[in-house]
């Protein structure tokens, strides 16, 4: 049976960290801090990563972190999961990127550090459909279901249902499409930021899932053996639904969100999220505002196999 949550994540170190006038057309997550200086953001920036990747190997979460190049300026750099996913049976694939900018932070050298470590059979490069103006950005756009080979994604600029069908083909999973909109009627820009997926749990902002595919997505949980904990629209803007289940040390389950997610949630749901999974909740307020990305975004889960294991 596949995995659904590693015990491996990678995450990069920001370098050029700030605020990204190329996707704030349709990520209404970001905001602009005026009174900030760019030198101050950043050095916040990069303290939330090193405690939040300190706090994941307190835990016994394998971090492997990367340093964002100083050459080329990158400002969301430090969400890598949008860029890249590493797959149980060896395939590692890349994205087509919405922002040219963000286009840059597909590293070769990246790439290169985990085929010396890792086992990786196959390459599955997307960038090519960035010429078609079709965009799929990783684990933003898709959430996958790995156990019952699942692609959950709601459509929008970033999400082309034209290239997640293509690599649901290659890969061999089924694509559960869907429309998503904020409490303004807004297209929601990535799926991963009102959905997250655990072993045996979804959290989901079912208002902000297009009437008409509530019943079916309420269908697919049921059948795959996923207890639904909704959020509002509020919790939503708080990040409450950019969360990563990942695997601990001794092989439990951990899931990482952000103080601001945590915060938001009601006593109920926080009882029925601690009966199953542990909880980490890490402080990155800067990245969160800013970048407009929270928790899940930071990370890229790495499920290839070590090199010399069958």
């Amino acid at each position: 049976m596949a995995k659904q949550i590693s015990n491996t994540i990678l995450m990069v170190r920001p370098t050029h960290f700030g605020y990204n006038q190329e996707t704030a057309s349709s990520n209404k997550f970001q905001k602009k801090q005026e009174k900030q200086d760019a030198k101050d953001i950043k050095q916040k920036a990069c303290d939330e990563f090193d405690q939040m990747v300190s706090d994941l190997r307190s835990k016994g979460v394998q971090v492997l972190v990367f340093i964002d190049s100083e050459e080329i300026l990158k400002p969301d750099a430090v969400f890598p999961n949008n860029w890249i996913s590493m797959h149980e049976d060896g395939t590692l694939i890349t994205y087509p990127m919405f922002a040219p900018i963000r286009r840059k932070e597909r590293s070769e050298s990246i790439i290169e550090s985990l085929i010396k470590d890792f086992d990786v059979r196959k390459r599955l490069s997307l960038e090519l459909f960035e010429s078609k103006d079709l965009f799929l950005e990783g684990t933003g756009s898709i959430i996958f279901d790995h156990e019952h080979k699942l692609a959950y994604a709601c459509q929008s600029v970033r999400t082309s249902i034209e290239v997640l069908q293509k690599l649901c083909l290659i890969i061999n999973y089924k694509p559960i499409l869907f429309n998503a909109f904020d409490a303004s009627g807004y297209p929601i820009y990535h799926t991963n930021v009102l959905m997250a997926l655990g072993i045996d749990f979804v959290v989901i902002c079912m208002d902000a899932v297009e009437e008409g595919s509530r019943q079916r997505l309420e269908e697919q949980f049921k059948e795959t053996g996923k207890e639904i904990i909704d959020i509002s629209f509020k919790q939503m803007e708080s990040f409450a639904g950019n969360m990563l289940q990942v695997e601990m040390e001794n092989h439990k389950p951990l899931l990482v969100m952000s103080k601001s997610a945590y915060d938001s949630l009601n006593v109920d749901q926080l009882k029925k999220i601690n009966a199953k999974t542990e909880i980490l909740s890490v402080a990155i307020p800067t990245i969160e505002q800013i970048g407009g990305g929270s928790a899940r975004c930071m990370m890229a889960e790495v499920f290839l196999p070590p090199k010399g294991t069958n």
